[in-house]
């Protein structure tokens, strides 16, 4: 995921698949605080949209967490969020209202069956962490190491009972100056120790990918079927949408419990 400016930097390779929808970026604030955990705007805002029929992309930060939605959506997605929730567009760094002529007509959709999809869980536990930006450069390339020279199973190989064991996963994000990286407890300790940032109780997460096959951009309900119900639980949750599948990390202790709740899920929908 990159903004307009990047993508016109990308060299242009036919090895570079592109999504033919442009995203929008929405982020969720409490008393102009930013709200972290997807659990916490599960109901408020992306449960509402997936009853519409809007499809999202969600990308957990270690400082926040973002919504994405198809540009062409945003008029179903202000009609849709207003009632509850006041909209604000970012214009040379102030926040503007967001105001809707009540006259102006939304599409109704006709809402769509909603897949349940199957969920593995990798044995493999992962890090949530940080590092100050101007760190960055003294482990550029252990990061360049990870990201192309890691093991990476064959792309499109179908999943296996075996795959679940430990899969390779390592998500990098640079928003705004701030840094996210995950990545899985092994691959932790090619980096130095003194530079990366986690919270104070060093909380270790487990993983669960939503998906057997890749998901593609057009359904909607996929994360709000994951996030609905931790959200009911009061579990937290770190939520990634890649270009292929979706990843959900959940305290390791909760991991059992959050299995148990998404095959719950999908025995109630079979």
């Amino acid at each position: 995921m990159l903004d307009e400016e990047g993508f016109e930097e990308l060299a242009k390779s036919d090895f570079l698949h592109v999504a033919e929808n442009t995203w929008r970026v929405l982020n969720v604030l409490s008393n102009g605080v930013q709200t972290g955990g997807i659990t916490k705007i599960a109901k408020s805002v992306i449960g509402p949209l997936a009853e519409h029929n809007v499809s999202v992309l969600m990308l957990s930060t270690y400082q926040t967490d973002y919504i994405l939605v198809r540009e062409e959506d945003l008029p179903m997605v202000f009609h849709t969020l207003l009632g509850e929730l006041n909209i604000y567009k970012e214009e040379n760094g102030d926040l503007v209202p967001i105001l809707i002529d009540e006259s102006d007509s939304v599409k109704t959709r006709n809402l769509f069956g909603l897949t349940v999809h199957p969920v593995q869980s990798p044995e493999n536990k992962f890090c949530i962490l940080t590092l100050d930006r101007d760190t960055l450069p003294s482990i550029s390339t252990i990061i360049l190491e990870v990201l192309f020279y890691s093991h990476i199973s064959p792309r499109d190989s179908p999943v296996t009972s075996h795959d679940t064991e430990s899969f390779h996963f390592f998500a990098f994000s640079l928003i705004d100056g701030y840094i996210s990286i995950v990545m899985d407890t092994e691959t932790k300790k090619k980096f130095p120790a003194d530079l990366l940032l986690t919270s104070s109780s060093g909380e270790l997460w487990r993983m669960v990918r939503i998906g057997g096959q890749p998901l593609g951009f057009d359904e909607c309900g996929i994360v709000a079927q994951i996030a609905g119900p931790l959200a009911n639980s009061d579990m937290s949750a770190y939520y990634i949408s890649t270009f292929n599948f979706d990843h959900v990390l959940v305290p390791e202790d909760d991991v059992s419990c959050v299995i148990e709740l998404l095959n719950k899920r999908q025995a109630n929908n079979s």
